[in-house]
């Protein structure tokens, strides 16, 4: 899947077509998955699919090429840096339903959806800031644009696991199924 979503950066930098084919049935499976791209140990690019809409071993080859030219937070990818970047890619389990007490900091992501807006964050993100449940409950209320409190008005609170691997990844973020 790394190898992949390098080459799906590469060949666009070399205006060139990359071959899908993959003989795996696992990399079938329909999934959403997220790219993260690094450049020097700072965020260069992410986008991804909350929900399962193709095969994995298509969502990672297109999030790859859009978080490296599509991401409006970051210019497009160069050639130079294109050799230089990092991936970390997550795997996700499809959205559930959850309760606010049931949500583990460091297992589950988070979707919250409300009035036409939502954000989400990967589990990974409140271990990397050192968040507890609540403030993680506020930031994803941050990034959708809502009210840092919009989790305990009415907002539909999702939760959903990732395997969460990369170039030389230090951890691994286990799927579990709830």
């Amino acid at each position: 899947m790394l190898r992949l979503a390098h080459d799906s950066i590469s060949a666009a930098l070399e205006n060139r077509e990359i071959s899908l084919d993959i003989p795996t049935s696992h990399f079938a499976d329909p999934r959403g998955a997220f790219t993260s791209l690094y450049l020097r140990g700072e965020l260069r690019g992410c986008v991804g699919y909350v929900l399962p809409k193709s095969p994995v071993y298509r969502a990672v080859a297109e999030t790859a090429r859009a978080a490296a030219f599509d991401d409006n937070r970051f210019p497009p990818v160069t050639r130079e840096e294109g050799h230089q970047l990092q991936i970390e890619l997550s795997i996700l389990s499809p959205p559930q339903p959850i309760k606010v007490e049931e949500i583990e900091v460091g297992r589950h992501g988070l979707l919250i959806t409300w009035q036409g807006r939502r954000g989400l964050l990967l589990p990974q993100v409140p271990v990397e800031h050192d968040w507890d449940r609540t403030t993680f409950l506020e930031q994803t209320c941050r990034k959708a644009g809502l009210p840092l409190d919009a989790w305990q008005k009415g907002a539909t609170v999702e939760a959903f696991t990732a395997e969460v691997f990369g170039d030389e990844s230090e951890e691994q973020w286990p799927v579990t199924s709830d």
